[in-house]
């Protein structure tokens, strides 16, 4: 039977099987709290200081101050990383609240709760990278950024958790969001590009969330000097392009050939979505901070 994985909590590391938050944590009971999804590759965890910086942004927005430092926090994910025996996982740290009453009041939340969770992970869509997602829009609309801004990396993933269940409903591997003025905004989990007559579009991060791995993408796109702009994108903008995928930390770079019933482009992954997989499996295999020394 294989050993079982474990979970760092407030300083201790713990079975899977024993790991617990009170039912007075405010994460479990509103939702108060903020998280981030990580990868390791190859024994090197993938753009850490960018996701503790994330998590910490986070935490500010909702007025939760986490009590460590950031060089902390990234030596409790590496540490637990090892006592699993990691090399290629998905990491996700939370921070809660932590534990108060009934009542709303953060104020009688005296410690927010700390977690660290590491998993092995493969390929989320495993294999629609080859095929390619179908994916549908959504009749709920993201959280408006004068409500719960879609940037701040909350625990309250409601808004994402109802758009995929329609998503499950009509049949599509994804759900795509639009913002509440009608722009595309992004899907259950990850960030959207389009790109039409060779340039490359995707929404500015004021209705989605400011996606690292989108960045990283971004990034290779400019070093290929491939054209580029961030502009609001409609449904018929997705319904006409010639390539569609995802971003996002779990997914990486995912196709999407089909959306709502329309075939995009010839209906398989298209060229340039096939370059930016390739180039970005090579930055994942070169980058990171290593685990082990």
């Amino acid at each position: 039977m294989p050993k079982e994985l474990l979970v760092y909590i407030d300083g201790k590391f713990v079975p899977e099987s024993e790991a617990k938050i009170s039912v007075f944590d405010h994460g479990f009971l509103y939702g108060d709290g903020v998280f981030e999804g990580i990868r390791a590759y190859n024994g090197k965890v993938f753009k850490l200081r960018e996701h503790i910086d994330r998590l910490y942004d986070s935490a500010k927005a909702i007025a939760l101050e986490i009590p460590i430092s950031k060089e902390e926090f990234m030596k409790i994910i590496l540490e637990t990383l090892r006592v699993n025996n990691l090399r290629d996982a998905y990491i996700r740290p939370i921070v809660t609240r932590g534990i108060g009453d009934l009542g709303l009041d953060p104020r009688k939340c005296s410690k927010p709760t700390i977690i660290v969770i590491t998993r092995p992970w493969g390929k989320l869509y495993g294999d629609l990278y080859e095929k390619g997602l179908k994916a549908v829009t959504v009749t709920i609309r993201r959280n408006p950024i004068d409500s719960l801004p879609p940037n701040i990396k909350s625990l309250n993933y409601l808004n994402n958790v109802l758009a995929k269940i329609e998503a499950n409903v009509k049949g599509g591997d994804e759900a795509i969001f639009l913002d509440k003025n009608g722009y595309v905004s992004e899907g259950s989990g990850d960030n959207v590009f389009i790109v039409k007559n060779g340039l490359i579009v995707t929404p500015p991060t004021i209705n989605n969330l400011k996606g690292i791995t989108r960045e990283v993408v971004i990034e290779i796109i400019e070093r290929l000097k491939l054209p580029f702009k961030e502009a609001n994108i409609s449904l018929y903008d997705l319904y006409t392009a010639d390539e569609v995928f995802v971003t996002g930390t779990a997914a990486e770079i995912a196709p999407i050939v089909e959306i709502d019933g329309r075939k995009i482009g010839d209906g398989k992954p298209g060229r340039i979505t096939k370059i930016l997989m390739e180039e970005f499996k090579k930055v994942t295999e070169v980058e990171g901070v290593p685990i082990y020394d």
